[in-house]
């Protein structure tokens, strides 16, 4: 509706994170951080139809390999609450699986290293 002085309703939001959700909470942060690797289950290459809109996209995007949650979102540009929420619910239904993440490497031993230094400049100068 427009008028004299120009205006213009705003644009709808596209759709509110709660319907999306469908109303569920946010999953437990061991579960699910931002660099728990996700990846679609063997023989999920056939998308089921009762899934979601956004859950197929979801499902469709992490067939290619593995991402981790941040990427996920990054891709996908939802909120990374929704994101979590719409995997767990992936992942409860099979439709996916996780890794956890790397542990972190240990550390080289400081004498292992200046050996090996003294040994590369003894023998190249």
């Amino acid at each position: 509706m427009t008028g004299h002085d120009g205006w213009q309703p705003e644009a709808p939001e596209l759709v509110r994170p709660y319907v999306i959700t469908k109303g569920r909470g946010l999953p437990d942060e061991d579960d699910l951080s931002l660099i728990t690797l996700v990846t679609a289950s063997d023989g999920q290459q056939q998308r089921p139809a009762r899934l979601s809109p956004e859950e197929q996209s979801l499902l469709g995007l992490c067939s290619a390999g593995y991402l981790s949650v941040a990427e996920i979102a990054g891709h996908t540009h939802f909120p990374l609450g929704v994101v979590r929420i719409l995997l767990a619910s992936l992942m409860e239904g099979g439709h996916l699986t996780t890794r956890p993440p790397v542990a972190r490497a240990r550390l080289a031993d400081r004498e292992i290293l200046e050996e090996v230094l003294n040994g590369l400049r003894a023998k190249f100068g």
